[in-house]
């Protein structure tokens, strides 16, 4: 399912992952963990007189219609597909009310993550009426555990190998089931001699016939 979440403090992080990797079991192949983030909306600045307000002067949480325009496209950027993200009012660099103490509310998902080892197939599936909306992919290897069962410590080492692809999504979107192979013959090869695996976040929509 996919878990909602709101902040309202100054500074944050968003966190989906609660329980670090999938633990794969022998000849296990795909699992699934606590998801990545997917931000909906996000405000910088101030629309009410009450938030972060303790301690401020009147004149300090004055405005109520304050609000960076572009920081829902800052923050999607920087946070989305991710399993955790550090948010702080330095990543905006346009102060959209000067002398107003700003504040940071963002409203996010965990949308569940699909994790399959190299030479296994993805399976992507949906109720009926549905269909696979991908909201990103990458192939690769981010640490030591994910699928390293009777794998050679020589194959984990190179855990900096993050390949994301936009094959997943040009398969499978808009269908309401969709099979692929986590294999460098399918999404190149970002890390040689490395043991990979493929990481798919995405939703299931509702089909509507007009």
């Amino acid at each position: 399912d996919v878990i909602n979440n709101t902040t309202h403090l100054y500074e944050k992080t968003l966190q989906c992952s609660k329980s670090g990797v999938p633990t794969f079991f022998p000849y296990e192949t795909q699992n699934i963990n606590s998801g990545v983030i997917d931000v909906q909306l996000v405000l910088y600045g101030r629309n009410d007189h009450e938030t972060c307000a303790t301690g401020k002067a009147a004149e300090e949480v004055a405005t109520t219609d304050c609000s960076l325009a572009d920081a829902q496209f800052i923050v999607r950027t920087r946070c989305n597909g991710k399993t955790e993200c550090e948010l702080n009012h330095s990543i905006f660099a346009t102060d959209p009310c000067p002398n107003i103490f700003k504040y940071l509310k963002t409203t996010y998902t965990c949308i569940p993550r699909l994790v399959v080892c190299e030479q296994s197939f993805a399976h992507l599936e949906c109720d009926e009426n549905q269909v696979i909306s991908v909201i990103g992919a990458d192939f690769g290897r981010r640490d030591g555990t994910t699928c390293s069962f009777r794998r050679l410590s020589s194959k984990l080492e190179n855990t900096q190998c993050i390949s994301p692809t936009n094959k997943v999504a040009e398969k499978c979107n808009g269908k309401n089931s969709c099979s692929i192979r986590a294999a460098s013959s399918v999404f190149g090869d970002p890390c040689l001699e490395t043991y990979k695996y493929l990481e798919v976040a995405y939703t299931c929509q509702g089909k509507w016939v007009l």
